[in-house]
């Protein structure tokens, strides 16, 4: 499920509702869809479109895209350290990017003209838009994999337009969670030697 951090509020939001009423004013949707038992783990590209059919129709129809694809990162994607790069800069596109995720973890740090900078960490089962021009970018989580349903109005797909002084420096790359706590450190058991 996703959240939302506002860094420099020190502010995160979990609950499903909330995190939609905070992004609609910014022109962004989020939904959350069913993903429990709809797939099996060996599912191709093909399985999921079919699957995700009657979603897929209703995002075309409210936001006027004319196709939908499956992209599946993880760390066996040939050059995926350059693919990265492309996207974990601030930008905008011409277009809306719009992600349904089927697997896999990342986030979307968004900058909205008169909002704060807030990151939306996605998971399995989120949907989001990022609004043509609106500033951003992406960051995947630890393990480096997300499976997503893309929507293109174009079927040339996104080109990254990059900003005049950019933020994405000042913000922490890092997805949050579970899997991105410190793990225990362990250490020699300190004897204390009396003083002679």
């Amino acid at each position: 499920m996703a959240s939302v951090f506002i860094q420099d509020q020190n502010k995160t939001i979990n609950d499903p509702a909330e995190i939609s009423a905070f992004l609609k004013p910014f022109g962004i949707w989020y939904e959350h869809w069913q993903v429990e038992g709809r797939l099996k783990p060996e599912a191709t590209d093909a399985d999921i479109l079919s699957e995700y059919q009657p979603e897929i129709e209703a995002v075309k129809t409210k936001g006027g895209f004319l196709t939908a694809d499956v992209i599946n990162v993880n760390p066996q994607t040939p050059n995926l350290d350059a693919m990265l790069q492309k996207f974990n800069k601030e930008h905008t596109h011409s277009e809306d990017e719009v992600r349904f995720t089927v697997s896999g973890k990342g986030i979307f740090h968004l900058h909205p003209e008169g909002g704060p900078i807030f990151g939306v960490t996605v998971e399995s089962g989120d949907m989001i838009n990022v609004p043509r021009g609106m500033k951003h970018w992406f960051n995947l989580c630890d393990n480096r994999h997300i499976r997503c349903i893309r929507f293109f109005e174009d079927m040339t797909g996104w080109t990254p337009h990059y900003v005049d002084g950019p933020v994405h420096e000042k913000y922490s790359p890092m997805c949050f969670g579970g899997d991105y706590l410190a793990k225990p450190v362990t250490s020699e058991k300190f004897v204390a030697k009396p003083i002679a």
